[in-house]
């Protein structure tokens, strides 16, 4: 049996922790990396004779999502205990949202090789997040584990899909899409690094054509993009392998193994397990204003695929441009910036997406890390439209710009920059690039064009990129036609 004799059927939750500034139920704040277990208090910690209060804050952000998903928002929701006992559930008890949830049957739309697909969302729900269980090594062979409860209460929303999802390619594409329109709306800061957002997948195969879903397993916690497309490819060919030797799946949860890049089981989940929610007799049910709902909807920012239509159709960029430009919201409030200052967005377009990215990719860095500012690189298209300066000491300056952040007049005026247009200083150079290199002006008179790209390239050093290179350009034409 290959993977070609059967189809993977994915589902993903998403676990997103909202950028609130208290927790779900009470004050405690949801800073990261702060000493362990400082964060807590009498509520988040689940001791007796406390009560728990509604962040409005979450639920404005659970609007806010599911509004940006197409999901229905239910006028009427309420919260449940979810019950289990684990170390870092400190009331034995999650307060989450079972069979009334705030949002269901919304849609994400991929770009896929075989054009766009429409994954269903079964539904967006509020929940609050345990803490964290910090391992000696990995969790399967760790000796003692440490809890930090720092983590305890802050408010989640979990984003559940349809089973629509047919390769670990696609599940990657949703993921990235929906942490992409969460960082538009900036409910979520998406850190996977640091917890903020992680997934859960639900995997099985089945041969293509057949309605009947296969027996699936659960892979719990990734929390990279590489995790998520390594884990899914190895556990559908692992289903593959133990269908093919006459056996059968078993229904698990299963962790996934960074350093031997396998999935390995957990628990056993043939039961399904038994949470026995029941409504938190300490939390009101909640009821959603349609007037509340309107505005949040009105609210809403440009998303990402509402910016990528726009930069397309009002300034007429190649779709790949118009993605990489949307790629993050910091980069398309760059390039409206710049554009508001230059209206000529192609040009912008082949800056940004060009050069500057270049200079970011290889220093690591975010363009709101960049000591580029839409000013200065307006200033130094200008400069280059005027002709004060060439292509080639264009991209020179940028590069002096993104190490020192000083502006490009300062860099051009104090290197001596400024492009040389005068032709009779430009022709005196011509003929000294021309008399140096006669083979090369031999083979262009047999016809070589190649030729006039080498004199050109020569042309431009001898007078280190600052000639004008359209003038160079004639005046070699000139020179050699002559001769």
């Amino acid at each position: 049996m290959t993977t070609a004799e059967y189809e993977a059927v994915i589902g993903l939750e998403v676990h997103v922790e909202l950028k609130t500034r208290s927790k779900a139920f009470c004050h405690c704040a949801t800073s990261f990396g702060v000493e362990p277990n400082t964060h807590v208090c009498p509520i988040c910690l689940g001791m007796p004779g406390v009560l728990p209060v509604l962040n409005r804050e979450m639920v404005e952000y659970a609007l806010m999502t599911a509004l940006a998903l197409n999901c229905r928002i239910a006028g009427y929701c309420k919260f449940d205990r979810k019950n289990y006992f684990y170390p870092d559930l400190p009331k034995n008890y999650q307060i989450s949202q079972y069979d009334l949830p705030i949002a269901t049957g919304g849609s994400l739309v991929i770009e896929t090789e075989n054009g766009p697909r429409t994954i269903g969302i079964n539904r967006v729900h509020m929940e609050e997040d345990t803490g964290k269980l910090v391992h000696k090594g990995s969790i399967m062979t760790t000796p003692y584990s440490l809890v930090d409860l720092n983590r305890a209460g802050t408010p989640l929303l979990e984003i559940v899909s349809e089973p629509d999802l047919r390769s670990p390619g696609e599940a990657r594409m949703y993921v990235e899409k929906l942490r992409l329109i969460l960082l538009y709306l900036g409910v979520s800061d998406g850190k996977m690094e640091e917890g903020s957002l992680r997934c859960d997948a639900n995997i099985s195969v089945r041969p293509p054509g057949q309605q009947k879903l296969g027996t699936r397993t659960e892979i719990k916690n990734l929390n990279s993009f590489r995790a998520l497309e390594r884990a899914l490819d190895y556990e559908i060919r692992r289903q593959i392998k133990t269908l093919a030797k006459g056996e059968r799946i078993i229904q698990e949860t299963r962790t996934w193994d960074e350093h031997e890049q396998v999935t390995m089981s957990m628990r056993s989940k043939e039961e399904a397990h038994d949470y026995r929610y029941f409504p938190d007799p300490d939390l009101p049910p909640l009821r959603i204003d349609p007037a509340w709902v309107e505005r949040v909807c009105r609210s809403l920012p440009e998303l990402p695929d509402q910016a990528r239509r726009r930069l397309s159709e009002e300034y007429n960029l190649r779709r790949y441009d118009a993605l990489l430009l949307t790629a993050s919201r910091d980069i398309l409030d760059f390039f409206d910036d710049c554009v508001a200052q230059y209206p000529k967005p192609k040009v912008l377009a082949k800056w940004i997406t060009g050069d500057l990215a270049r200079l970011l990719n290889r220093n690591k860095l975010e363009i709101k890390e960049s000591k580029i500012t839409p000013a200065s690189l307006v200033g130094l298209l200008r400069l280059l439209e005027e002709g004060t300066i060439s292509g080639t000491i264009a991209k020179a300056v940028l590069a002096e710009m993104f190490t020192t952040g000083e502006s490009p007049d300062k860099i051009v005026r104090e290197r001596g920059l400024t492009q040389i247009s005068d032709e009779q200083e430009v022709r005196a150079l011509v003929g000294d690039v021309i008399a140096e290199n006669s083979r090369a002006v031999a083979e262009f008179q047999k016809g070589k064009d190649r030729a006039l790209r080498f004199l050109m390239g020569q042309a431009m050093k001898a007078s280190g990129g600052k000639a004008n290179p359209e003038l160079v350009y004639r005046l070699l034409r000139e020179e050699l036609s002559g001769r």
